[in-house]
């Protein structure tokens, strides 16, 4: 005994429209998606939004005769703007994760007198308070040895420090809203 069941054909594209041929409500109103922006304008932007950024920190230190770009803040931008989904680049993991490398930085620095060694124990330790307060943040651990090798005085550091974080996800933020083709 011979049955034939050949396979159902495999829906297409215009099966999705609906009865009738029309294409789902919500579709319609959507209309065309725009253009993907090529990688060279998505570079540019977020190249441009994150030097902006760092030019405004610069600014900020003048206008206070503070130097208030440092190094790991410049990495910092890097992640928020050039990779934003990221885990590291998240507003919590940039604004507690250089607190915490901040604070590891100043711990070390009380019990050891500012040298390379003691540098990268503060590193070290950063890395393990991001680790356990689900804030990584790579360029932290560069704060704490900033802190250790320069011993900046805390209460003129740490508010610039936070505000400068702050700025730097806030930057972020704003930049996508520029672009509407950036990721938010």
């Amino acid at each position: 005994m011979k049955t034939d069941t050949a396979p159902h054909p495999a829906p297409t594209v215009n099966d999705a429209a609906g009865p009738r041929g029309r294409r789902p409500r919500l579709a319609r109103m959507a209309g065309r998606a725009p253009a993907r922006p090529t990688p060279a304008a998505a570079a540019a932007h977020n190249v441009s939004a994150a030097t902006a950024a760092l030019l405004a920190l610069v600014a900020i230190g003048a206008a206070l005769h503070e130097p208030v770009l440092i190094p790991p803040l410049a990495a910092s931008a890097a992640l928020v703007h050039c990779a934003p989904s990221l885990p590291p680049a998240q507003p919590r993991s940039v604004v507690v994760g250089h607190l915490l490398g901040a604070a590891a930085g100043y711990a070390v620095a009380v019990a050891s007198h500012g040298c390379a060694w003691a540098a990268a124990l503060a590193a070290g330790a950063t890395l393990a308070l991001t680790t356990l307060a689900r804030t990584p943040h790579s360029p932290a651990c560069a704060t704490a040895v900033v802190i250790v090798l320069q011993e900046p005085a805390p209460a003129g550091f740490l508010p610039l420090l936070f505000g400068s974080a702050v700025l730097l996800v806030l930057t972020a933020y704003a930049a996508p809203r520029v672009r509407r083709a950036a990721p938010r």
